[in-house]
């Protein structure tokens, strides 16, 4: 294990540490999580939203968090007659916290959620959320939800809101197709990812996997007018060795004037 996964492991236990004592201090707060139930789509699904209100000030994060952030974790146990669900993330904000860089929201966010039946009936969405709520420490938040979606409903102008604030795809932001080189390290792997992408002003470059047990650092970024080459250590949070799937590889540019999500790559 690497000091900077060291270094983020031991700043997540501290905040976690301190929850207990602020659950007190929070309670005259309310973190709220309320489920939009949103309208059918034409792509035999339905578009619903999860609204998460934080107290003013506070924030939560988005689904890479960064080494100082909390991971939001779902479980969807009480749900019926749901196939899949695609999460559609807002473009979030970009934090330093004791040198550390965090990714999230302040005071709330709405994510839109694609939901896509097991088959025809009425479709349920119940279970639990895990969240971090933090301003200078993190206090944990569990939130349950349970809402049937209904067959026939209006467009939200929250999810509709959300929605347009989405990344741009890799075809829309004029990217060119991602390659990356995997070799072994000390208790590990190390990516290097490389994309054609014209700069927009300052950035910061989010690199993750499609294995939620593998940690990520963050990247070393070489950048050009036109070209991103970013390196990130891939380590197994339980020390293990693993395979590094290139089409579940994603780099997301967040920049003042423009997000941009890159999804899957080849070998380089």
């Amino acid at each position: 294990m690497n000091n900077k996964m060291k270094h983020a492991l031991l700043l997540a236990a501290t905040l976690t540490a301190f929850g207990g004592d602020l659950r007190a201090q929070m309670s005259e707060f309310e973190t709220t999580l309320t489920v939009l139930t949103g309208w059918e789509t034409n792509r035999d699904s339905h578009m619903a939203g999860l609204r998460i209100d934080v107290p003013k000030g506070w924030k939560t994060y988005w689904r890479a968090p960064g080494d100082a952030g909390i991971p939001p974790q779902i479980d969807w146990a009480g749900s019926t007659n749901i196939a899949s669900v695609a999460f559609n993330w807002p473009v979030p904000q970009v934090f330093e916290l004791a040198g550390m860089r965090s990714i999230g929201y302040y005071d709330s966010v709405t994510i839109p959620i694609e939901v896509f039946p097991a088959s025809s009936g009425d479709m349920r969405l119940a279970g639990v959320i895990e969240i971090g709520v933090c301003q200078d420490i993190c206090v944990p938040v569990t939130l349950d939800f349970d809402a049937v979606l209904p067959r026939s409903g209006e467009r939200d102008a929250a999810i509709t809101a959300a929605l347009r604030n989405r990344p741009l795809t890799a075809q829309e932001a004029g990217a060119g197709d991602m390659t990356c080189t995997v070799k072994p390290i000390d208790g590990g792997m190390q990516i290097t990812a490389t994309t054609p992408l014209a700069q927009h002003g300052p950035e910061d470059i989010v690199i993750e996997t499609s294995n939620p047990y593998v940690w990520v650092s963050e990247p070393d970024v070489t950048r050009t007018a036109t070209r991103i080459t970013a390196t990130s250590d891939l380590i197994h949070v339980d020390g293990t060795s693993f395979a590094v799937d290139r089409a579940g590889i994603r780099m997301t540019v967040l920049g003042k004037s423009r997000a941009v999500d890159i999804q899957g790559c080849t070998a380089g």
